[in-house]
């Protein structure tokens, strides 16, 4: 085998895959940054590397997301661990941790639930940002759980606790003053259920019911149980589920409801606070 270079790698790999999966799999495969492979270009790759970088090629070729490939993603300011038990955490969902930040008073030790937690992106992070709060994680899922537990631990954060279940069902008597969740909100007949990262991303993660509101409703209706007085509801959901959402939120008579866009100018995150008659 003629000597293969970094630059001769990455040359190859973009007549099939994308430049920037390219650069993430080889990174991933030489253990280095991108101002490496810069510095480096002329560097040799040994047999090993570019069998391992031509296998990563091949199985991205298949459509498998990049980040099951390199076993990790960046979220917010931080690094996590992924796998296909749980879903890939997205840069719009960082909206609903930054308008949960805002709303988490420093220092103050908030109660915080996060539903559906997966990797435990959004707990994660609100967690190391907020290091006076308790954030709750929950899932259905005990590997998905098994993902967020390897996170904290790797992160060093230690305000969370885990909770195998469905939604509310293993909180009973429990309130806080948060509740954040990025739940299942495709329908289930959405034809993008059948392209690209999705189709290798658990179903149970994405899907929920013909409109893609189920789970968003039973969260809608079950949140004011399990909420202090003047607690906030905030919800990722679809692009066009904004107005299903605010109608599901007046009906269990939530105040202060707002909406807000991603950085594409999409409604992505709504939300309420609960205020108890007195």
């Amino acid at each position: 085998m003629q000597p293969i270079t970094i630059s001769k790698a990455l040359a190859t790999a973009c007549r099939d895959i994308d430049r920037i999966d390219a650069r993430l799999l080889l990174q991933h495969v030489l253990d280095a940054d991108h101002a490496f492979l810069l510095t480096h270009s002329d560097r040799i790759l040994t047999a090993q590397q570019w069998d391992e970088f031509s296998h990563l090629i091949q199985r991205r070729m298949e459509g498998v997301p990049v980040a099951y490939l390199t076993g990790e993603r960046d979220f917010y300011d931080l690094t996590l661990k992924v796998n296909a038990a749980v879903l890939i955490p997205r840069p719009e969902t960082e909206l609903l941790v930054e308008l949960a930040l805002q709303l988490i008073p420093p220092g103050q030790p908030w109660r915080i639930l996060d539903l559906g937690t997966g990797s435990g992106a959004i707990a994660l992070t609100i967690a190391k940002h907020r290091p006076h709060t308790q954030v709750t994680a929950v899932d259905l899922s005990p590997a998905a759980i098994a993902v967020c537990q390897s996170n904290a631990q790797n992160l060093h954060i230690q305000n969370l606790q885990f909770v195998t279940g469905s939604w509310f069902d293993e909180l009973s008597g429990e309130r806080f003053d948060l509740i954040v969740s990025n739940p299942p909100y495709v329908a289930d007949n959405d034809p993008h259920l059948q392209q690209g990262d999705l189709r290798f991303e658990p179903a149970m993660a994405l899907s929920a019911g013909d409109h893609g509101l189920s789970c968003i409703s039973h969260i809608i209706d079950k949140a004011p149980d399990h909420l202090v007085n003047s607690g906030w509801l905030l919800l990722e959901h679809g692009y066009d589920q904004v107005s299903a959402c605010r109608q599901l939120l007046q009906e269990k008579d939530f105040s202060n409801i707002c909406s807000h866009p991603d950085l594409a100018g999409i409604m992505r995150v709504s939300g309420g606070q609960l205020n108890f008659l007195m």
